[in-house]
């Protein structure tokens, strides 16, 4: 009986300090990983895969939920599919997958699909980059509903396809979806996919949506290729909205809350750094800063990259790679750094940060340790994780985002799913 007690006392406690990853970059959509007895230093020039299995090309991030992994893919067999893909967390073993026939019409860089996989309530939720919605068990892959939102609202279709992961909100999953007639952003019962309101007829970019709260008051925060929009979460009524048309509308990077601040940065059009006020239902710019071009760049112009806020500092990837940080009240740089990835055009970095420090995935397939400050950066240690792959671009990169979850990293290329324990070794 002791032995019994002991086993639950020591799954208890390991389930405690554990986190799972079910939403995109995150529990918070903020890119924060908390647990502890992380790796600090990598103890070789690659990190050692537990598992991999193989899976087609995709830009979507794995997320993590009970035990199970899920990620998307684009399958070109004698028609073209999107699939929904579940494996086992420890072992990587398939459990079940779930396949739709999706063509890409007028969608540049067509590797595949882009939107992460939600899980809510025992529910995945996965939109697909022609704007296929579809809700399945999440633990047997079983069809709740599913809605073509293409068809239905008459899509303006993005460039490059539908992108920003769904944000799940109590009953009501919120859409950055580009639909007409007023559809730009819509908000449907997650249990049965009816639409509850719909708001902006702008044309979408592809950031995620955020939820912002203060004092009972609940704000979507959605970024389109026309203006940064805040929308209350039960009607969907526009409590501040700043136009803001942006340069081939790359708007990817989601938007970062920081205090009573909102920062979004992109790639043409520069960065905007706007103030929240009475209760988060209005808003002011505070700077917005545009460079000449994307090489003559003034403050930030992030491409995929979130950037992440510490200490009153931002720090976030150029247009060529170039890692910056900015004062945030001022915009002003503050230094610059091109060790972390190489100079390209779009190179990228995701952050995740961990107590004090910065995680990062850079789309050389490389994760890095480091710690940030308006001193520096400051490289602890730097190992290869996996390969990047040349389906998306010629050069090869890894785009998509790492889920960090269980003392665990999982990653995928154009080929491969990966998983790697990061826990810290005891003697």
């Amino acid at each position: 009986m002791k032995n019994i007690i002991c086993i639950l006392i020591i799954l208890i406690t390991a389930k405690c300090y554990s986190q799972d990853w079910p939403d995109w970059r995150g529990i918070n959509r903020d890119g924060t990983w908390s647990e502890k007895g992380i790796v600090e230093k990598f103890d070789s020039e690659k990190i050692k895969t537990k598992w991999t299995v193989p899976i087609g090309p995709g830009y979507s991030g794995p997320t993590v939920s009970n035990g199970k992994v899920y990620v998307t893919d684009k399958k070109e067999e004698s028609i073209s599919l999107e699939r929904i893909l579940c494996y086992d967390e420890l072992t990587g073993a398939k459990i079940w997958e779930y396949s739709y026939e999706c063509i890409y019409e007028g969608v540049g860089y067509p590797a595949g699909p882009r939107a992460s996989v939600v899980i809510s309530d025992g529910k995945t939720f996965s939109l697909g980059t022609m704007g296929n919605l579809i809700c399945l068990d999440a633990e047997n892959g079983k069809l709740f509903w599913e809605r073509d939102l293409n068809k239905e609202l008459e899509i303006r279709m993005p460039i490059w396809g539908i992108s920003a992961a769904p944000l799940i909100v109590n009953e009501k999953i919120i859409i950055q979806i580009s639909g007409s007639d007023n559809a730009c952003v819509i908000a449907l019962n997650k249990n049965t996919g009816s639409e509850l309101w719909r708001n902006l007829n702008d044309i979408a970019a592809y950031s995620a949506p955020i939820l912002i709260k203060k004092n009972g008051n609940n704000v979507v925060v959605v970024w389109t290729e026309d203006s940064l929009a805040g929308l209350d979460l039960e009607t969907g009524n526009i409590h501040w909205r700043i136009p803001w048309k942006l340069g081939s509308g790359m708007g990817i990077a989601t938007p970062v809350l920081y205090k009573d601040y909102v920062f979004v940065s992109c790639f043409y059009s520069g960065s905007m750094l706007i103030k929240l006020e009475n209760n988060y239902t209005s808003a002011k710019i505070v700077w917005q800063r545009t460079g000449e071009s994307e090489q003559k760049t003034d403050a930030l112009h992030c491409v995929m990259n979130t950037p992440v806020i510490i200490d009153d500092f931002i720090y976030g990837v150029d247009s060529y790679g170039e890692l910056r940080c900015l004062e945030l009240l001022t915009g002003e740089r503050i230094w610059e750094d091109q060790t972390a990835v190489k100079r390209e055009r779009w190179a990228n970095i995701h952050f995740i940060q961990n107590g004090n420090k910065t995680w990062m995935f850079n789309e050389q397939g490389e994760l890095i340790i480091s710690e940030l400050s308006s001193k520096g950066f400051n490289e602890i240690s730097r190992a290869k994780l996996i390969e990047p792959t040349k389906k998306q671009l010629p050069r090869g990169v890894t785009w998509a985002h790492p889920a960090f979850a269980n003392k665990h990293v999982f990653i995928r290329n154009d080929k491969e799913l990966v998983c790697a324990d990061l826990s810290q070794k005891t003697n």
